[in-house]
């Protein structure tokens, strides 16, 4: 049992769990004002984010001890399931705010776009780890795995969520690239991605799809309107400073922000908990994007470093484009930052996730021990061998 737990990356284990613990926090205090004033009590989302931390865990402890080869064996499974997960949703969810993303199960909610996020990465993880002989040839190893890909994305731009569409878009871009492709090749898949999702857009042109990139980059031009949430952010992380204004004291929560416990988080942690809160956040999520990229780099089997590499994109990728919406960099896409906004289906998702990391983790480092172990044994076969050998045995 000890040896089993020697093997844990514990950067894996903690760093995602203090990130969660942190955001409860955080959740309580963003949306403790707004929860009483929609009748609700204080503690409404605190509470929620709590169960499905408890469920999340459960899903991270099965992945770290779980083979994570096995995926492999049912990715038929896994490739059915969220496509009728995704038809599912364009069916029988209700529209909210344009949007069909949401599965109501009783009392709970999931949004399957998120389950495609990782079942993607698995899917191009396993297909690309069994075309390494072949991978610069485009037509035979490139482009099938493609087609589902498109197919995923297509169902997910119908909701319409342009936003996670994209995401993914990047994300499959990022496991395609590891996969050893060539450039050429990439750079074709991304201009052409690009213009589908754009045409799509298109199609799909609201105000408030507009307004959306008004805000982000003409924002003072109309502060009352397009420009007021980004202008709100600004306030928020401004008057932070260096150390905040502490710990449930901000104001800029107070209806004044728009999703403040969720797309918003970020800026009520820079408000309350100022420059340091905020740096110290960011830098537990790059430390374990880092880990996941150099445990990628370790590892000897291909499906598993595509998939280690998979699961670090998709939290990179995801932080900047939340830290991009509240700083006026990236137009705002309701992209939540990872292991701290409230939000059940990504808590979960990014809970498995760590957790299949872990599993790979604790792959390379058993393997690693097994070869420190022979190295020693050889090196004490050798040392007797040469004492022998000096007393003419």
């Amino acid at each position: 049992m000890k040896q089993k737990w020697k093997t844990f990356d514990f950067i894996l284990v903690f760093t995602p769990i203090l990130l969660v613990c942190f955001g409860i926090i955080m959740i309580y205090s963003a949306s403790m004002v707004t929860s009483v004033l929609d009748d609700k009590p204080a503690t409404f989302y605190m509470m929620k984010q709590l169960m499905w931390f408890g469920i999340g865990m459960i899903g991270f402890l099965f992945c770290c001890f779980f083979n994570y080869r096995f995926y492999q064996k049912i990715m038929k499974f896994i490739i059915f399931a969220l496509i009728v997960l995704l038809i599912a949703v364009l069916i029988f969810s209700e529209s909210i705010n344009g949007s069909r993303s949401w599965l109501q199960f009783g009392g709970v909610s999931l949004q399957p776009s998120e389950f495609v996020k990782l079942g993607l990465i698995m899917y191009l993880a396993s297909i690309y780890s069994k075309k390494q002989d072949y991978i610069e040839d485009f037509s035979k190893a490139v482009l099938p795995p493609l087609v589902m890909t498109a197919f995923l994305l297509g169902l997910i731009v119908l909701q319409p969520d342009i936003g996670t569409a994209s995401i993914i878009f990047l994300i499959a871009c990022s496991v395609i690239f590891s996969a050893g492709i060539k450039f050429k090749h990439l750079s074709i898949l991304m201009i052409i991605g690009i213009v589908i999702i754009l045409l799509g857009a298109t199609q799909m042109v609201t105000p408030e799809r507009i307004s959306r990139f008004t805000g982000a980059y003409q924002p003072f031009d109309d502060p009352d309107a397009d420009g007021y949430h980004l202008i709100q952010s600004y306030i928020a992380i401004g008057t932070g400073g260096i150390t905040g204004q502490g710990l449930g004291q901000g104001v800029q929560k107070l209806g004044y922000l728009s999703e403040p416990h969720t797309d918003f988080i970020m800026a009520v942690i820079a408000e309350e908990l100022g420059f340091i809160g905020a740096i110290l956040v960011i830098g537990m999520l790059a430390l374990i994007v880092l880990r996941g990229i150099y445990i990628s780099r370790l590892c000897e089997d291909n499906f598993g470093a595509l998939l280690a590499i998979g699961i670090s994109s998709m939290i990179g990728i995801q932080t900047f484009i939340n830290l991009g919406a509240i700083s006026g960099l990236l137009p705002i896409t309701g992209v939540p930052l990872p292991f701290v906004s409230y939000g059940g289906s990504s808590l979960l998702v990014l809970l498995i996730s760590v957790g299949i990391l872990n599993n790979i983790a604790r792959r390379v480092k058993s393997q690693t021990m097994n070869k420190e172990v022979v190295m020693e044994e050889t090196t004490l076969m050798n040392k007797q061998f040469t004492v022998k050998n000096r007393q003419g045995i």
